[in-house]
């Protein structure tokens, strides 16, 4: 053993040293700090742009809280409410058709869904404003009785063609939803004495919402936006009413730009309130909630103070 230590050159005293340790280099990403750079100089080339165009930027402050934009503005958020609603009812009654064992009920909700989506909704509302030349008079009896060119207003035209189209979509998020609940719930419901129905409403129902509640936000966001198409059937919103400022004021692409940030705002909200309406759904399914907003904020805030207390 002592001649083992002589030839390390060591002694009997010194104590064995560990291994070296180990110095963690970062690796370097320099195609992030390339795509950044290239980003950022696209972003702000964009902003030279439409900064330096041939745009009156002044025209849109001046016309921004105009009465003919929040009353298009109004029309807007109206007509998308009223969609939604019936595309909802209309979904959700959809697809329970469609998951009917009865072969009729089945089959009219699969034909309704084909149609719906395989066509453009912009068609569609054509179609709506048109029917006249198929229908020349609706004939409810002594109800009501009048020409199809004066029953179908531009509203309802709107109403119909969005509305309809809407359904289609939300009977295939609804027949997702539904899907999504594993079939023993509905067993036990059933050996418990629950009829279809009720178990539809008090089982079925509540536990797909958080399967349906996500998409139907983003249906809500674009149906906001798919209101603009019913300018085409003369309903006056916020793209109409726009359009008719810009023709009048001369500012054409202004009056554009207008209506753009007014969707965005609109769209804004929007978004934030489905964001709450998925945590509130969300609470059967997670553990641990997602931070709202300001609880990020104050997170962020408060990691930056203890970093900064740190360091000094």
């Amino acid at each position: 053993m002592t001649a083992d230590i002589k030839k390390t050159g060591g002694s009997a005293d010194t104590p064995p040293t560990g291994p070296e340790a180990i110095k963690a280099v970062p690796v370097r990403h320099y195609g992030r700090y390339v795509s950044a750079v290239v980003a950022l100089a696209i972003f702000f080339a964009l902003i030279w742009a439409f900064a330096n165009g041939d745009i009156n930027w002044g025209v849109i402050p001046d016309y921004f809280f105009n009465d003919r934009i929040l009353t298009g503005v109004r029309e807007t958020l109206w007509l998308t409410f009223l969609s939604m609603v019936i595309g909802i009812v209309g979904g959700l009654l959809l697809a329970v058709m469609r998951l009917s064992k009865n072969p009729v009920t089945s089959s009219i909700a699969w034909f309704y869904i084909w149609f719906f989506r395989g066509t453009p909704v912009l068609v569609q509302l054509f179609v709506w404003f048109n029917l006249g030349f198929v229908f020349e008079y609706v004939n409810l009896g002594p109800v009501y009785k009048d020409e199809w060119s004066e029953f179908m207003t531009p509203f309802l035209t709107a109403l119909l063609g969005l509305g309809l189209n809407e359904a289609a979509y939300m009977a295939e998020i609804c027949r997702a939803g539904l899907l999504a609940v594993d079939e023993g719930q509905t067993e036990a419901a059933h050996a418990l004495g629950m009829s279809h129905s009720k178990t539809l409403r008090r089982i079925v129902v509540p536990q797909a919402m958080r399967v349906i509640v996500p998409p139907t936000g983003n249906e809500v966001i674009n149906m906001l936006k798919t209101t603009s198409l019913v300018a085409a059937v003369q309903y006056y919103e916020l793209l109409r009413y726009a359009q008719d400022i810009g023709t009048t004021s001369g500012a054409t692409v202004e009056a554009l730009f207008l209506a753009a940030a007014w969707y965005l705002i609109l769209t804004s909200v929007l978004s934030v309130g489905q964001y709450y309406v998925e945590r509130y759904y969300a609470r059967g399914s997670s553990r641990q909630l997602p931070p709202t907003p300001w609880q990020k904020v104050r997170a962020h805030l408060t990691s930056f103070s203890s970093r900064k207390g740190a360091t000094a």
